[in-house]
């Protein structure tokens, strides 16, 4: 057993760790279709990152933050800010907060 142990942690490209991004999306216009808002997001950002899970959030008057957890490889450097200008270029969205982040 101890051989196989070793193996596995030697004999392979060690990975490093993953880093989760909460990011709150705040949309310019009240979102009709919350799952096809939700499914442009993890289209956008597919290659990159990816989603574990949305959240919603109600802001003020009908609107509704999208709050997105985000996977993403912590080895690669500037990821975070260019999955944040991905989110900003949507269309329909008017601002993205990053909230919290934290390896998993």
């Amino acid at each position: 057993m101890p051989e196989v142990r070793v193996f596995r942690t030697i004999g392979r490209e060690a990975e490093l760790g993953k880093v989760m991004v909460s990011m709150k999306i705040f949309p310019s216009d009240i979102i009709s279709d919350m799952k096809g808002f939700q499914e442009n997001v993890r289209k956008t950002l597919e290659g990159k990152a990816t989603i574990y899970k949305f959240d919603e959030e109600p802001v003020a008057f009908g609107l509704v933050a999208v709050v997105a957890h985000v996977v993403m490889p912590e080895d690669v450097e500037g990821r975070m800010d260019e999955v944040e200008q991905l989110l900003k270029s949507l269309k329909g969205v008017s601002e993205v907060q990053v909230l919290v982040s934290r390896r998993v």
